[in-house]
């Protein structure tokens, strides 16, 4: 039976104010520039701009930064009508500054937040058993009531037949403690088709499992966890997952692939860019990438879309309202010697 949507996203969303004063400290801002954010939101506004049919379960507040939220996203075509207002729960606001080529300090405001308060109604309101893939992300396991009602949406669309793929989306400063995020990252693995993630985010959740992994300079805005990240890929692939997409910044990206005789590693190359802002280029890369593995591509021709996606973004100065349409990737590979 066909389904309504080609892919469904489940989490974050939030009001991105963006410096507008580009390479000055950030106590020295002026002004800020106002998008939309927020992972799966920005994926299912990417996979919209290249022409899947979305739609988006996040949960805003009653509030103005709600409207401007679910008005950007009707404007967008994504299917909004599944997505709750929270009475005295407030829409989840982002700042950024853009310091320098690899500096750029975020702040979070969730305390309080709307997204984080869905519940097993609200999955069971949405469209789960009628969308061709389910995306979760690691921020939404973070907090109940948000816990359980991704792990429910886990497995109602894969008992409904769709494919289920998490972002790993480790932001250190949603969690008490490291291990917290691995451990209940590890439970939503088991129910997941295909992975997608950092060096950082896989090791982090594998942390504790693989062996020789370890956290490092743990702060509120920045996290590096080092190891050895094979050892942290075949441990994730142990747990569940047939397919892990390893997002490599520059040096484009890397897929795992199980298979029975192994796991199968290629590697995918990038398209040089000159960065303006890294933030939200992941979300771009799932977006082609989910796109390609719709369209039946193999993972080579599927991660090469999903990395010009990326490249586009990285050049601009925001995360969804910048994502690219087919034509806008085609003219970029193009302009850079074709695929």
């Amino acid at each position: 039976m066909a389904k309504t949507y080609d892919l469904l996203t489940m989490g974050r969303s939030s009001i991105d104010l963006y410096a507008n004063d580009i390479g000055v400290p950030f106590v020295e801002i002026k002004s800020f520039a106002a998008y939309v954010g927020g992972c799966p939101t920005n994926i299912a506004v990417g996979a919209r701009r290249l022409g899947l049919r979305t739609a988006l379960l996040t949960a805003v507040g009653e509030d103005r930064v709600g409207d401007f939220v679910l008005h950007f996203l009707q404007r967008e075509g994504v299917e909004t009508r599944f997505i709750p207002r929270k009475p005295g729960h407030r829409t989840s606001a982002v700042v950024l500054g853009i310091e320098g080529p690899d500096r750029f300090p975020l702040t979070f405001y969730r305390d309080n937040c709307a997204d984080i308060e869905l519940t097993i109604d609200d999955v069971r309101s949405s469209p789960v058993e009628d969308c061709r893939v389910l995306l979760i992300t690691g921020t939404g396991l973070s907090r109940e009531p948000s816990r359980s009602a991704t792990l429910y949406a886990a497995e109602i669309a894969r008992a409904a037949g769709a494919t289920v793929m998490i972002d790993l989306d480790f932001r250190p400063d949603q969690w008490d403690d490291p291990r917290a995020y691995a451990v209940n990252v590890r439970s939503a693995l088991r129910l997941v088709h295909i992975a997608l993630g950092t060096e950082d985010e896989i090791n982090a959740a594998m942390l504790s499992e693989a062996g020789q992994v370890s956290l490092t300079n743990f702060q509120v805005s920045d996290a590096r966890v080092t190891g050895d990240v094979e050892a942290s890929v075949a441990a994730l692939l142990g747990v569940g997952p047939q397919v892990l997409l390893q997002k490599r910044g520059k040096h484009g990206a890397r897929v795992h692939l199980v298979t029975p005789q192994g796991v199968r590693r290629s590697d995918v190359p990038g398209f040089p860019v000159e960065v303006f802002t890294i933030l939200g280029a992941g979300d771009a890369f799932a977006a082609g990438a989910i796109y390609g593995y719709l369209q039946g591509w193999d993972w080579y021709k599927a991660v090469r879309l999903a990395n010009a996606c990326g490249a586009i973004v990285v050049t601009k100065h925001g995360c969804a309202n910048f994502t690219p349409t087919m034509a806008e990737v085609e003219a970029f590979v193009a302009a850079q010697g074709g695929w």
